[in-house]
């Protein structure tokens, strides 16, 4: 094992600099710039008027590491790197980041050396250098580069991992392109049959939400909150559950008997639609899988559930259109609320379109169609996936 200090010497830091009024300035890379995958977010990204000399080191190089040196939450330790490989001598890094850059590079492969403090971060590792003030989570960044050890390998070693997690990674980008194109193809087929559901730019019929349904209602919290869920039970529905047009399994909660009996009147049905109805996940939906029923849902979740007018997939797409998640936003922010919030006296007098049940049939079988290949394609990336963390734990676990 090498140490990091031995291989990067220690984290230099970053620069912030002036207001740039004019744009002219020098491109900054800041914490918002930085991904989960460890690659650079190049939008918003901001430029400075920095006056300092001597700044020639710190310009960014392809294959320097950059780690999070503040930021992060209770839930996503502060800690993250990424590797840069955009144009060098062309960005610096704020600073509430730092720059490790390897020394030895005949020794060491960069992206090795990245690879190494990603999983590291993945797994956890940097929570044990953290130091939290007023709510901020600070990296003790001397201390970690000084502590954290690298596996030593032969350069040649380390170039023919990196070059497996790559081809690893590059996969789980195309699979997540083509989920995302697959989306695209259902948003376009709706803009197409159904015009603009706001605008209404082919002249559907309209009613009110309130009309074209059976039940509006959201739930509540079990007396005692998150400490009161169990590890099986009946399903409990929260906001982090329902993403747009896809339901998130992931951190589910579940209640006894008793408890969803308080909340009996709002059982989950087959073909209910699930909106987000506070917080920054406003807005969100999807429709019920059926292997969740029964279940309950908590008061930011409202289930919509439609009449025989109406079909929960037309629904759904419907409210993750472009211009009707504007509007469902502009409803949650107005009255100068300091959280969003869709109540469902709002929900009700939604004006939704209301095209011939036939051609919503239509679409419905479009999409079911369009979701086999997206179940194939999530298999693929699931499979993908577990195969990169197997090669990062046989690595560096």
């Amino acid at each position: 094992m090498a140490r990091l200090i031995d291989i990067t010497g220690k984290a230099v830091s970053g620069e912030w600099g002036f207001d740039d009024e004019t744009g002219d300035g020098i491109p900054v890379i800041r914490t918002t710039n930085f991904t989960n995958d460890g690659v650079v977010n190049y939008n918003d990204i901001v430029t400075r008027k920095i006056i300092k000399k001597n700044l020639d080191e710190k310009y960014l190089r392809k294959g320097d590491i950059i780690i999070e040196k503040s930021g992060g939450s209770d839930k996503f330790p502060v800690g993250r790197v990424i590797y840069f490989d955009g144009e060098e001598n062309t960005y610096l890094f704020n600073n509430f980041t730092g720059l490790l850059r390897v020394k030895n590079q005949e020794l060491w492969y960069t992206k090795y050396v990245f690879y190494s403090l990603f999983f590291n971060y993945k797994r956890g590792g940097t929570r044990a250098f953290e130091n939290k003030t007023t709510g901020l989570h600070n990296l003790k960044t001397d201390e970690y580069v000084r502590r954290y050890e690298v596996t030593e390998r032969s350069r040649n070693e380390q170039i023919l991992i990196c070059e497996k997690l790559d081809r690893a990674y590059s996969i789980i980008k195309s699979r997540q392109l083509e989920l995302l194109l697959l989306d695209e193809l259902i948003k376009a087929r709706f803009v197409e049959l159904f015009g603009d559901p706001v605008h209404n730019t082919k002249g559907w019929n309209t009613d009110t939400c309130k009309n074209l349904t059976s039940k509006i209602g959201s739930g509540a919290t079990p007396k005692g909150g998150r400490e009161s869920y169990g590890t099986e039970g009946i399903s409990l529905i929260r906001s982090m559950n329902v993403y747009n047009k896809r339901f998130e399994y992931k951190d589910l909660a579940y209640i006894t008997d008793e408890q969803a009996d308080k909340l009996s009147n709002v059982t989950i049905e087959e073909n209910d639609v699930l909106l987000n109805i506070t917080g920054a996940s406003v807005a969100r939906c999807c429709v019920v899988p059926k292997d969740l029923i029964p279940a309950r849902v908590n008061q930011h979740v409202a289930i919509v559930r439609c009449k025989d007018r109406l079909l929960p997939e037309f629904l759904c797409n419907m409210f993750t259109e472009n211009s009707y998640q504007r509007l469902l936003w502009s409803i949650a922010t107005s009255g100068g609320a300091t959280r969003e919030a869709i109540t469902k006296q709002q929900i009700e007098d939604l004006v939704l379109i209301v095209p011939p049940i036939e051609l919503q049939e239509q679409f419905a079988a479009f999409v079911h169609q369009v979701d086999k290949s997206k179940v194939a394609v999530q298999k693929a990336l699931d499979e993908t996936q577990i195969l990169f963390d197997s090669l990062m734990q046989k690595y560096f676990g």
